[in-house]
């Protein structure tokens, strides 16, 4: 009697237990790591990366240098899902896109809405909302080829992985999706996208060129289209607006030969605003620390702060005059008036679309602090 029980409660777990009937072995699929999104001529033309595990890993098996092929997908199609859909029927294997990291999108789809673009990746149930996005105006087919140093995986490039160079360098920060969309959604704040480009000249294989991917600059929104373009070197005063800043490097002076190498951290960003007669003038407040990283004349600490704010404030000012000149608000300077009076914001936006000038940005109050001097300890040598 008890056997017959036992054998009746082992057939009913056996009956409602789950099992693994639709797994995938996960060398019988192609994993999708970057999606690049272009139009032309009234169609959509989609790019994916596929990984290759075999310079992922980091076990002892691995060949570090071995050259391994990207492979490539391009897909066509009136929509977004029917361009992505036509790379099925000759991908071999099912395609996952759970491992999607990066969405890189031309100036052609940049001109024409990004977010309409962007909204129709996230329908794909698989695909994250915090993958990082990028403007380009390279080929998509040449950026998604490029390998990074000691030919290791492409993750390990600055389209997968930029904040591993951030600790060094840093001067416009990437982005995720949600992150971009939710600017662009936010009327007083402007929506800054990184673009990707590929450097030909810095680096080479002994003594062949080796291409290299770099942040070169910014695209710049109104609503969800495309706006402008600026530079890195333009938007060098704009690095300082940014809280996620970790160290960025500055010659003193700017011009003609420097004296000294300063690396500015920690930016402390404030604007403060005034409205007279319907116009809206700012002031900046902006704190930074510094360490000395290379001195060729001998200068006291406060002569190099000194020269130090002035080559602040001369970015910062420049930034702003070229935003001006293109329209955007690159300070970000209309975000603290939308946040603190909306009201007043809305009031004014209703007569023009554009409510900066040139006097706009009444004063730029820079206070630079250097709390080390390396081991010469304020010296040449």
């Amino acid at each position: 009697m008890i056997k017959r029980r036992l054998r009746s409660i082992v057939i009913v777990f056996v009956l409602i237990l789950t099992g693994c009937w639709n797994s995938k072995d996960i060398q019988n699929m192609d994993y999708v790591t970057a999606i690049g999104l272009d139009y032309e001529n009234g169609k959509y033309i989609t790019y994916v990366q596929v990984l290759n595990f075999s310079n992922v890993g980091r076990g002892e098996n691995v060949e570090i240098g071995k050259v391994l092929p990207n492979s490539i997908g391009r897909g066509e199609g009136k929509t977004i899902s029917q361009s992505l859909s036509s790379i099925y029927s000759t991908s071999q294997l099912r395609v996952f896109w759970g491992h999607v990291k990066a969405i890189v999108c031309s100036e052609n789809v940049l001109k024409r809405g990004v977010v309409e673009a962007y909204n129709a990746m996230n329908r794909y149930g698989d695909v994250r909302y915090n993958i990082l996005i990028y403007g380009t105006r390279e080929k998509l087919s040449d950026i998604f080829i490029q390998k990074s140093i000691f030919n290791l995986s492409p993750l390990d490039t600055v389209m997968f992985t930029p904040e591993q160079t951030y600790s060094q360098r840093s001067s416009i920060l990437s982005i995720t999706g949600n992150q971009f969309v939710a600017q662009i959604n936010e009327p007083g704040e402007p929506a800054m996208l990184p673009s990707l480009s590929i450097n030909r000249t810095v680096w080479k294989e002994d003594k062949k060129i080796k291409s290299m991917l770099q942040i070169d600059g910014a695209y710049f929104f109104h609503k969800d289209k495309m706006a402008a373009w600026l530079s890195e070197r333009e938007l060098s005063g704009a690095r300082w607006t940014q809280k996620q800043l970790k160290r960025s490097l500055i010659d003193i002076p700017a011009e003609g030969s420097p004296i000294a190498s300063l690396v500015l951290i920690k930016p402390r960003y404030k604007v403060d605003f005034e409205v007279k007669d319907n116009e809206v003038l700012f002031d900046i407040h902006l704190k930074l620390n510094a360490t000395l990283e290379e001195l060729i004349q001998n200068r006291s600490i406060r002569e190099l702060e000194k020269q130090a704010e002035t080559v602040v404030r001369d970015e910062i000012r420049d930034s702003f005059l070229k935003g001006i000149e293109k329209k955007i608000d690159v300070l970000r300077l209309e975000e603290t008036l939308y946040r603190n009076r909306p009201k007043q914001w809305h009031a004014l936006h209703r007569s023009q679309d554009y409510i900066l000038n040139p006097s706009s940005l009444r004063s730029i109050n820079v206070t630079v602090k250097i709390f080390n001097t390396g081991k010469y300890k304020g010296r040449v040598y």
